[in-house]
């Protein structure tokens, strides 16, 4: 299973890189080999605001359907259009050409609502 170091997780299994004001959102390796090959993905439309904790799209694989949680608070800048097309990418590559959505922060990130490395590896071993 693949844990990128660098990046921080939810209890939901999502991973986000930040960047200054802006994050980059997606699913986890753990996530993505759970739900199997994954064939469409709902997603918030650009300028969208997503809240920490709620829903903010779906990804629904061959075995099943699963909501997508924001892990934090922040408006939608960018879609991963590519998914449409192609949304086995998310099976592919989670943490490169599979990343979701792309948003604006609304506050600084609170880190003790995430995970780093070594949360996320004990929480999925």
């Amino acid at each position: 299973m693949n844990v990128p170091k660098k990046l921080l997780y939810t209890k939901e299994h999502e991973w986000i890189k930040n960047k200054d004001d802006e994050v980059i959102i997606g699913i986890t390796d753990f996530a993505q080999s759970q739900l199997g090959d994954i064939i469409f993905l709902e997603l918030p439309a650009v300028g969208e605001k997503i809240i920490e904790g709620e829903p903010f799209g779906e990804v629904e694989a061959v075995k099943t359907v699963s909501e997508l949680y924001a892990p934090v608070n922040g408006t939608v800048i960018e879609v991963n259009d590519d998914l449409e097309d192609s949304p086995d990418k998310v099976n592919q590559d989670c943490y490169g050409e599979g990343w979701i959505i792309k948003i604006r922060l609304d506050q600084k990130i609170i880190k003790e609502n995430l995970l780093d490395y070594q949360g996320y590896t004990k929480l999925v071993e």
